[in-house]
């Protein structure tokens, strides 16, 4: 018994919560009396890797600050508004993430571009990549910050490192001079290396007046127009949908 606790103890000190936790239930409930040598250290070592991978899933939706949870799964294709469900559930396999490349989801207020956006990015959490969601007006304002703090760089490195970026409600403010240096450096760090998401209500052809300044407009969208995955969403507002069957009832 002392031999155990004294297991246990070391376990934890070396940080192998998995494997801790997996050994201290043997003890207790005894169902591992049946195992062999070789399927018990297997079934530890696996505590241990399955524990370590559903911290760092949870690590990685944490650091990614998305406002809510959205998955794949509980997406809804019901409503007609655009959206493909075979080519939502081949996007979600990730290769756009593997291959680099960009994706655009634009349409109206409403149609779920944002939930949309946060289910792929929910689902590059789980698959290990390094994600941050981000509305666009407020990245540019911390970027701002950053810049009179002096700490511009380290905050663009970080930015550049991300597996997927998904910038939200692009356009909803135009970009000041700053704004716009700030997101060429982004999408100049970025393209051909990472995934940037962008969600807009402006439609893209549009794009070259939200950002302004046609040099720095034309260097911007000629580096993430051409092969960017784009889905349009269309059709009422989701919200006024669900508002309108919830007064069905009342």
């Amino acid at each position: 018994m002392e031999m155990n606790q004294d297991t246990l103890e070391k376990m934890l000190g070396m940080n192998l919560k998995g494997m801790y936790y997996a050994f201290k239930t043997s003890l207790e409930t005894h169902r591992t009396e049946s195992m062999t040598t070789d399927q018990f250290v297997s079934w530890l070592v696996s505590s241990e890797w399955d524990d370590r991978r559903n911290r760092a899933v949870e690590r990685a939706i944490r650091q990614a600050s998305f406002r809510y949870k959205a998955t794949i799964e509980e997406i809804d294709f019901s409503v007609e508004r655009g959206l493909d469900k075979n080519l939502t559930q081949r996007l979600a396999d990730l290769t756009f993430v593997r291959e680099r490349k960009d994706m655009f989801i634009t349409g109206s207020a409403g149609t779920g571009k944002s939930y949309l956006a946060t289910a792929f990015g929910f689902q590059a959490c789980q698959k290990g990549y390094k994600v941050l969601y981000a509305n666009t007006s407020r990245l540019m304002g911390m970027l701002k910050v950053a810049k009179a703090k002096g700490t511009i760089l380290q905050e663009l490195k970080k930015i550049e490192r991300l597996d997927m970026l998904i910038l939200d409600d692009f356009g909803i403010q135009p970009f000041d001079s700053q704004g716009r240096m700030n997101l060429m450096d982004i999408i100049e760090d970025r393209h051909g290396k990472k995934s940037t998401v962008i969600t807009s209500q402006v439609p893209v052809r549009d794009w070259y007046d939200v950002i302004g300044e046609k040099t720095i407009a034309d260097a911007v969208l000629d580096r993430i127009v051409h092969q960017a995955i784009r889905i349009e969403l269309f059709g009422e507002s989701l919200r006024k949908c669900k508002s309108k069957k919830e007064s069905l009832y009342l």
